[in-house]
């Protein structure tokens, strides 16, 4: 009995390959809004081999072909990625970081010791020049963050004036000794970062009145230099800080504010990046669909006091964090990529497109061997994650308008816990195209959703997918393309429904005309 009852289990579930979704997908005449670019922004803390080895590989090397010692590869790599910004020195760094000491001579500059991770000495080569020029050579907008933890109105100030006017002053003719005739123009200026933690262990209230001082005194008084200056938000779920920085900021003085939020395990015992259990991979998802409902009770928040939305959310820091590797520097925060997290930059972004409204400005923590990575390099040797697929698939929603796309998703369960299996999010670009991304985060199971489409009538659909055998599968320098995206046949377009059929743990984008 119990041999035949196993059999008809095992006949049943081979019969039922694909659980059943719905959606529906509408395309208004004229679209609310647009999905920002900026979304899709990264981060390069002075952190482990982020910048040195990872960027930044010195003038003088031979090995590594380099344009003022920045790497090639990493440029083309991230040019493709179409990167809309950069935010740089940090992070905790930031607020450690006294941007004169990276200016001038390299020989001349003093070193300074990364207190924050790793205890390393660094020389300070790469500064404010380098990574003004490198934005340059990337053709993306630099985003500073500047030091109000340990540094000084003054000191900002100074900055901003160093990088962005044109005329004649004591900055500005120091900029020019420096070798830049032109200013930059930096238009995202962050003022602290973590101010309730590594930035200062600051209250809300008192961080509010610090930010009021430095935002003051970065510009002027019509910010004619139409600065976009960022407060150092919240940590996850804590309501109050952005409750009183709405509340006691003013309006003049502020661009947007900030939440970070990571998809941690636990931060006691983050977990294995690459040996993780099925368990372990359920609860990152937990963590990481979590960002849905922060970003909803943080707008319901800024909506009290902003209800025209002309604040932005700008989650600079998010991604996947787990125990660094095996034998490297836990200061570093070296981690591998795998389909995990795939599946985490593929859940977030349908998240931050379908709440574009508020969530303007982004950036995954980090760019360059630093937690959820989009490169990995090891000397010459460089790969591309499976995040970074992720983000050059989704990349064609950058500025593109928001569709509202539903769906009544069927459940990924775990013991007696369940998320839903599916998320997606569309847009429609200014030529006409409309794509679809869909996120598949079972473990186990194909996921079918069948899509009614209102508003539009399309002729062909095509896409590309990202998956892989294992959930714990990754790129080596070995095998660096071992997890790419390969083009997708599993949807079917006939009148105004669309069917697609997802394989486990899958990324699909795909493009309707």
């Amino acid at each position: 009995m119990k041999k035949t009852a196993t059999t008809f289990l095992a006949l049943a579930c081979s019969l039922s390959v694909f659980a059943q979704n719905s959606g529906e997908l509408t395309v208004p005449a004229k679209p609310d809004h647009e999905i920002n670019r900026h979304i899709y922004g990264h981060f390069a803390e002075h952190l482990g081999r982020s910048i040195y080895g990872g960027f930044y590989v010195g003038e003088d090397n031979t090995k590594i072909p380099n344009t003022n010692g920045v790497r090639n590869d990493v440029v083309a790599a991230l040019k493709k990625l179409k990167i809309p910004n950069l935010r740089w020195p940090g992070g905790c760094f930031a607020d450690t970081y006294h941007w004169k000491d990276g200016i001038g001579p390299k020989e001349d500059r003093p070193t300074i010791v990364n207190t924050w991770w790793g205890g390393v000495t660094e020389n300070n080569s790469f500064g404010t020049h380098d990574f003004l020029n490198m934005c340059e050579l990337l053709g993306t907008e630099p985003y500073l963050a500047g030091n109000v933890g340990s540094g000084t109105v003054q000191e900002l100030a100074d900055w901003v004036q160093y990088v962005n006017f044109g005329g004649v002053s004591p900055m500005s003719n120091l900029r020019r000794e420096n070798g830049r005739e032109e200013p930059w123009d930096v238009k995202y200026w962050g003022v602290g970062n973590e101010a309730w933690g590594c930035g200062g262990n600051m209250t809300a209230e008192y961080y509010a009145n610090e930010y009021r001082k430095y935002a003051t005194f970065v510009s002027d008084w019509e910010n004619t230099g139409n600065l976009f200056r960022i407060a150092s938000g919240a940590s996850s779920d804590d309501y109050h800080w952005t409750e009183v920085l709405m509340k006691n900021i003013p309006k003049s003085l502020i661009e947007g504010v900030a939440l970070h939020h990571y998809s941690v395990i636990d931060w006691e015992k983050k977990g294995p990046s690459t040996t993780f259990t099925e368990e372990q991979y359920f609860t990152t998802m937990q963590r990481a669909l979590l960002m849905e409902e922060l970003i909803q009770k943080h707008t319901a928040i800024m909506d009290k006091y902003d209800p025209e939305k002309k604040i932005a959310l700008v989650v600079d820091e998010w991604g996947g964090w787990y125990e660094v590797e095996p034998g490297t520097n836990p200061g570093f925060l070296y981690q591998q990529n795998t389909m995990r997290d795939a599946m985490i930059a593929g859940a977030t972004l349908n998240i931050f497109n379908n709440h574009s409204d508020r969530v303007r400005m982004a950036n995954l923590a980090q760019a360059i061997n630093v937690l959820q990575a989009v490169i990995l390099t090891d000397e010459e040797k460089m790969l591309l994650t499976p995040t970074y697929h992720v983000m050059e698939m989704y990349n064609v929603h950058q500025d593109a308008a928001w569709l509202p796309l539903t769906i009544k998703s069927e459940s990924y369960a775990v013991g007696d816990a369940k998320l839903p299996a599916i998320s997606g999010s569309a847009s429609k670009d200014k030529n006409g195209l409309t794509h679809i991304s869909l996120v598949n985060i079972d473990a186990k199971k194909a996921q079918e959703v069948s899509i009614n489409i209102d508003g539009a009538k399309y002729k062909n659909v095509t896409g590309r997918v990202l998956t892989s055998k294992k959930l714990q599968d990754y790129n080596t320098f070995e095998k660096p393309d071992a997890i790419k995206p390969e083009n997708f046949k599993g949807a079917k377009l006939k009148g105004d429904d669309l069917t697609v059929k997802l394989p486990p743990f899958s990324v699909v984008v795909l493009e309707l005309k």
